[in-house]
């Protein structure tokens, strides 16, 4: 026999559950265009700082792991101690990937409906589906997205979601592996057996998915011009301004639940 339920303490505890995303802001310019303010400003420097982070951390662990340039004159390792900054900007930046990315998974909760993503829906996968049909040339046309399409959705979840954690955890066990018996080398020490049980595994796991994110970076720089070019809304200056130029009625129009 179904217990009836008061329709005021399901919404609230649909809220709780999963708390519904704000709406972008908008400013109407005419009858048929609005500049819509898809990425608010903890987006914005989240993704200057992820970018900044990313380009440093590659190039000094591509360093760390095959020095390309050494001291021209020989002279005592205190004025040549290129390997050792190398070795200390790679692991500050690395602290500040890792502060950054918190408020970023933060804001996913807290901003508004275009910082968010939910890969639980089936319709998230329906629609990520139909767009990688589209750019394989199986239909001719796709829906429109204000922010990011699901399967850019995706790659998101996959490279900085996915990506960035298992960077995180074999980094922190490399830099805290030769002190075991600290506090640091105990949190971290499980982190072998998940990523093969040893040190090589845990190294090559690292240097992989960095590779994988180089990868990512050069497509989502090419796919962020061809939006820009194909859809004439802004989508690089956006990058700064955080507005995009859209048709009135596809924003206004749009659900307000993804």
């Amino acid at each position: 026999m179904p217990v009836p339920t008061n329709p005021k303490i399901e919404q609230k505890r649909t809220q709780v559950i999963w708390k519904r995303s704000r709406k972008a802001k908008h400013i109407e310019l005419n009858d048929h265009m609005v500049k819509v303010y898809v990425w608010e400003l903890p987006v914005r420097i989240f993704h200057w700082i992820n970018a900044f982070s990313i380009i440093v951390l590659m190039i000094t662990g591509v360093f760390i792991g095959r020095p390309f340039v050494s001291a021209s004159i020989q002279e005592e390792a205190y004025y040549s101690f290129l390997m050792g900054w190398a070795r200390y900007i790679h692991f500050f930046v690395a602290f500040l990937f890792t502060i950054n990315l918190a408020v970023r998974w933060y804001w996913v909760y807290k901003g508004n409906e275009h910082a968010t993503s939910n890969p639980f829906r089936l319709s998230f996968w329906k629609e990520a589906f139909e767009t990688i049909k589209y750019y394989l040339f199986m239909k001719n046309n796709k829906k429109h997205y204000i922010g990011h399409n699901p399967l850019a959705q995706l790659s998101y979840w996959i490279f900085i979601g996915l990506g960035s954690i298992i960077m995180m955890l074999t980094g922190y066990y490399l830099l805290f592996e030769p002190q075991p018996e600290s506090i640091y080398g105990k949190m971290f020490m499980w982190v072998a057996h998940l990523f093969g049980g040893d040190s090589y595994s845990v190294r090559s796991w690292h240097h992989l998915v960095a590779w994988g994110f180089m990868i990512f970076t050069v497509v989502h720089v090419y796919m962020a011009f061809r939006e820009d070019y194909l859809q004439r809304n802004g989508t690089m200056s956006s990058i700064f301004t955080g507005y995009k130029l859209e048709r009135k009625k596809e924003t206004l129009g749009e659900p307000n639940e993804k």
